[in-house]
């Protein structure tokens, strides 16, 4: 069976004011999230599914998942502050959606096989789409054995300013060649450029998602009066492996990641997808 690409799309309206931004990076206005697509398709999946928010449904579907309806079958569900477990209910002024891991959890209805889960601004290259179908692809009928790609540090840094980054909750930058973080004990550390980090790319198999239901009660029981609280991915993996439930395998990839994380790094994003078009990575028109 082939796996399916779960893109997290629900905080899009807010953060590009509208659909109509979602920014064209691509030399035919292609989006980053056109390319993950393309990359997934040749990579092996055979699926995809959007988690979006109600309110835009209409202009995801006419401007993004027209796009895709030729080339592979493609399912969306929706984020909603109002989807929670019985017995819950939404605080009053809660605005801010309940994390990745939630959206996660809508993706239960409609994904019985492997999946992978990305955001959708993020650039995630090529080989990383490849590494991570193979391994899904490996992972049918199986439980508590998941993946992350684990990008090289080095192939990941901004060069507009400091990124957060999964290696531990710190901030790293390049200072003269090197790229360095202060830890929790104020020391400065120096990384290799190998070092693996999570761009938030997982591998999961459907098991992930009662284990998500089950966490997920825990987390509303004791965040419930912090309107700010999220329940992201990373908590819900942490806790299974900690507690010894589920091994998660890192992936390496040659990929380098990149995403507009500063206004200021939108021009090297479009000139890096255009050196990749003219290295004959990608035809320079997608779908």
């Amino acid at each position: 069976m082939k796996p399916t690409l779960f893109v997290l799309a629900a905080g899009m309206g807010s953060r590009y004011g509208g659909l109509k931004q979602l920014d064209g990076l691509g030399p035919n206005g292609e989006t980053i999230m056109d390319y993950s697509i393309f990359d997934a398709i040749r990579g092996g999946f055979g699926k995809l599914v959007f988690v979006i928010r109600k309110s835009f449904e209409k202009d995801f579907r006419e401007k993004i998942i027209s796009k895709y309806e030729n080339h592979i079958p493609v399912e969306v569900v929706f984020q909603d502050l109002n989807d929670l477990p019985e017995g819950f209910t939404c605080p009053e002024g809660r605005e801010k959606p309940w994390g990745t891991n939630h959206a996660v959890l809508m993706g239960k209805k409609v994904i019985n096989e492997p999946f992978a889960v990305i955001n959708a601004d993020d650039f995630y290259g090529r080989d990383s789409f490849a590494v991570l179908g193979k391994q899904l692809s490996e992972m049918d009928g199986k439980k508590n054995d998941y993946c992350m790609v684990g990008y090289r540090v080095g192939n990941t840094l901004s060069e507009s300013g400091s990124v957060a980054r999964g290696v531990c909750a710190t901030n790293e930058e390049r200072i003269d060649g090197d790229i360095q973080f202060v830890d929790e004990n104020g020391k400065k550390v120096v990384l290799e450029e190998n070092t693996p980090v999570s761009m938030n790319m997982w591998g999961f198999t459907p098991d992930y998602f009662e284990y998500s239901e089950e966490y997920f009660k825990e987390f509303l029981k004791a965040n419930m009066g912090n309107l700010k609280s999220e329940y992201f991915i990373p908590l819900m993996v942490n806790k299974l492996i900690t507690e010894g439930t589920a091994r998660v395998k890192v992936l390496d990839t040659t990929s380098k990641w990149f995403g507009v994380t500063y206004a200021a790094d939108r021009q090297g994003v479009v000139d890096k997808i255009q050196a990749l078009v003219d290295a004959g990575e990608y035809p320079s028109k997608l779908f």
